[in-house]
């Protein structure tokens, strides 16, 4: 089965919140993957606290990613 969602980014749940606020504001819909949210909701522990993965349509790819390197930016 294939995908038309590509990973963009891993990393700590606030900064991913933020990047999905700004990714919002320039019409692109991202979806968040909360391995340990949904383990707790399931009743299970997870090794991977306030770690998330972010995923966008495979179309909208470059545009986000450019917006994730301004977070890289000094």
């Amino acid at each position: 089965m294939t995908s038309d969602y590509k990973k963009i980014f891993t990393g700590d749940s606030m900064v991913a919140h933020q990047i999905v606020g700004k990714l919002h504001r320039i019409g692109i819909e991202a979806v968040v993957k909360d391995e340990a949210e949904s383990a707790r909701l399931a009743g299970f522990a997870s090794s991977m606290l306030d770690q998330v993965d972010l995923y966008v349509h495979k179309d909208e790819e470059e545009k986000a990613l450019a917006i994730i390197q301004e977070f890289k930016k000094p």
